[in-house]
């Protein structure tokens, strides 16, 4: 049910797009830190979801539905706008799009293997994956407005670099496993008798 606390918690995530968005045009150093915060409490509710769900058998298809897309929506939403602000280096937008990029190829791999009752879990990689790919948003939206004897920008911009690395490997790895249950051949359709005519 939608209603149900971890499927709740999952929407608050796509509630906080919208705040998390309105930081950007706050001024330093409390925009660049609100921001942060929000995500980082938006990136604990992804984690307490999960574990509610299990923890009180509350699993849904609406709750496995929703999580990744929650996800994907913060995360693209987030690199949007530090690209569109300038908030990163310009070599910095090319792991930004292998990260949006291979999050669509996996939306879309996950799509087609929901119709053959198929599910590929994610390995350990993909989860260190993702709390790199979490942790160096978190240090690009704080920024220049993080302390002064610290490169913060550099080594955010460092770890998005990581986790694109880490977003190739475990992408090929997610289409390999798909494609195993996408290039079974179909079973050869017998042709039709012509009827005889009278």
């Amino acid at each position: 049910m939608l209603t149900t606390l971890p499927n709740l918690l999952t929407l608050s995530r796509i509630a906080a797009i919208p705040l998390v968005i309105v930081t950007f045009y706050l001024p330093p150093p409390y925009g660049p830190w609100i921001g942060c915060g929000l995500f980082a409490l938006a990136g604990f509710t992804d984690w307490l979801d999960g574990r509610l769900a299990r923890l009180w058998k509350q699993q849904s298809e609406l709750g496995r539905f929703l999580d990744p897309i929650a996800d994907k929506l913060l995360v693209a939403a987030i690199l949007f706008m530090l690209a569109a602000l300038q908030r990163v280096s310009e070599p910095t937008i090319f792991p930004a799009l292998v990260i949006l990029g291979r999050e669509i190829m996996v939306s879309g791999l996950r799509e087609h293997l929901a119709v053959l009752k198929v599910r590929v879990p994610s390995s350990r990689l993909a989860k260190w994956k993702t709390g790199l790919q979490m942790g160096a948003i978190g240090v690009l939206l704080v920024g220049d407005s993080g302390p002064t004897y610290l490169p913060v920008t550099w080594v955010g911009e460092l770890m998005l670099w990581a986790a694109a690395v880490l977003t190739l490997i475990t992408g090929y790895d997610y289409l390999r496993a798909g494609l195993v249950h996408m290039t079974d051949a179909p079973p050869p359709v017998e042709a039709a008798k012509p009827s005889s005519v009278r």
